[in-house]
């Protein structure tokens, strides 16, 4: 991804052209914080639900559950981002969202993946103008962070 933040809307990287297609985001909480991920990657909001764990796996994979005969392992975001854990609230939901693509070779390694979060808030729409590579600060795009969005009063980060 550009690094620079001057013409960011305009790079044509993958991660920020994948940022913008469809233009739109869900935006949830984790902790203060907002975040937000391509609507078009988005593919249902559940409640929160019985999972079962799985031995010898990182702190953060919570485990798996069976979505409608489909087995989706569910992460703990908070725990992904090393914050305080928190108590699961009637808010508390899991966002299911397809991860991967097809490769060069035409495979699929798409998967879908459990996402709890705090709560959702909305579907925004986010202009290309409006969009900003992650600061160059050590880490801060990590693997997951795609950019970020400037908002009238707010900033959202964005995932991939």
């Amino acid at each position: 991804m550009n690094t620079t933040t001057d013409n960011a809307a305009t790079d044509n990287t993958p991660a920020v052209k994948a940022a913008f297609d469809g233009g739109k985001f869900l935006s949830f909480q984790l902790s203060k914080e907002e975040y937000g991920i391509a609507i078009l990657k988005v593919r249902e909001i559940i409640g929160m639900v019985e999972i079962t764990s799985l031995p010898r796996t990182p702190d953060f994979v919570r485990g798996v559950l069976n979505l409608r005969g489909r087995i989706i392992p569910v992460i703990d975001l908070r725990r992904k981002f090393d914050m305080a854990p928190a108590e699961i609230t009637a808010e508390t939901v899991i966002v299911v969202v397809d991860c991967g693509n097809a490769n060069s070779n035409g495979c699929d390694s798409s998967f879908r993946v459990g996402c709890i979060v705090d709560s959702v808030s909305e579907v925004l729409a986010i202009r290309p103008e409006d969009f900003e590579a992650p600061p160059r600060c050590a880490n801060a795009s990590g693997d997951y962070i795609d950019g970020l969005a400037k908002l009238k009063d707010r900033v959202l980060i964005l995932l991939d």
